[in-house]
């Protein structure tokens, strides 16, 4: 039975947490559902996993990054599609879709195809599945906004069955 272990985090704003660098040391794939604000992090992704796959947030443009990135900022996606066992997970960063508090039932109308859909923006985490598809939101995985603590989440995706393991850490004392 192939099973695939995928990392999902969001909203690292130029700081990845090393216990959530630790998680995704663990897994074969890597998500960042944006807000990444510099190429170091993809790096830092790329260096633990055989995968990277990156969308872009609303802080995601080359007058936010380090000018000598534009090239890489510019060329993330709005929305990815991964083929996983068991279906189709879809990434984007949610922003489009309300910007305070993004609707689940306007992301689950744009992508009805998807097993799981997965945002950011809000740097809250959530795990909505109180209708398919899932809805799943990381939280902030670094030290901006982490509403308890940097988190992230662990999708374990089987052909039968997908489980979800919610992940926070304590905050860090300043």
């Amino acid at each position: 039975m192939k099973v695939t272990r995928v990392a999902i985090v969001s909203d690292t704003h130029a700081h990845l947490d090393p216990r959530v660098a630790d998680v995704i040391s663990t897994c074969q794939i890597a998500i960042h559902a944006g807000d990444i604000c510099d190429a170091g992090i993809l790096e830092e992704l790329q260096a633990r996993v055989d995968t990277v796959i990156a969308v872009a947030g609303n802080n995601d443009h080359e007058h936010v990054w380090p000018h000598h990135q534009s090239h890489i900022v510019n060329q993330l996606e709005n929305v990815e599609e991964i083929e996983l066992p068991g279906g189709i997970l879809v990434v984007e960063h949610g922003h489009a879709h309300g910007m305070q508090t993004p609707c689940h039932d306007s992301l689950r109308e744009t992508h009805p195809h998807a097993r799981a859909i997965v945002y950011g923006h809000t740097h809250k985490q959530i795990f909505d599945q109180s209708a398919e598809p899932w809805v799943i939101n990381p939280g902030a995985a670094g030290e901006t906004r982490t509403h308890g603590g940097p988190s992230c989440i662990v999708l374990t995706a089987m052909k039968h069955e997908w489980l979800v393991d919610l992940q926070r850490f304590p905050p860090v004392a300043a």
